[in-house]
């Protein structure tokens, strides 16, 4: 499993100069990193295998392609779903899983709330990537 972050000394343009630290809420990207692998850590057994074939990337936020007004994304699965191919068709590229940093601490009032935050959106990437919309993981409340 691929495990990736983005380098905080570079931020895209028009990023805030409060939001360059990289430290909101108490949270280093240290800390963001440990967060995710623990997370990852946490998935159940059956799972497992898919996320092994998943590169888990941390970027800071979403590129400016993928804003939309009045949106926030916290997280994007890019991949072909395992209930579309048995095995992975030759020459495609990896599914990724990309966790924005910057807005999931953006929707946590405290360093606590993190954690569980980082777990939910990771688990709700790893639906997509299991075939489920987003109609199925809110019956399933993830």
């Amino acid at each position: 499993m691929a495990f990736h972050a983005t380098d905080p000394a570079h931020p895209p343009a028009g990023t805030p100069a409060v939001e360059m630290s990289g430290h909101h809420l108490g949270v280093t990207d240290d800390d963001f990193e440990r967060m995710v692998g623990e997370a990852i850590e946490t998935l159940p057994d059956e799972v497992r295998p898919v996320v092994a074939e998943i590169a888990i990337l941390i970027e800071d936020q979403e590129p400016a392609t993928e804003r939309r007004p009045g949106r926030l994304l916290l997280g994007l699965y890019r991949g072909i779903a395992r209930t579309r191919y048995g095995n992975r068709p030759s020459g495609s590229l990896p599914d990724t899983i990309t966790l924005y940093r910057r807005p999931i601490l953006s929707v946590c009032a405290t360093k606590q709330q993190v954690p569980d935050k980082v777990r939910a959106v990771l688990v709700h990437k790893v639906g997509h990537a299991l075939g489920m919309d987003d109609q199925r993981l809110r019956e399933l409340g993830v």
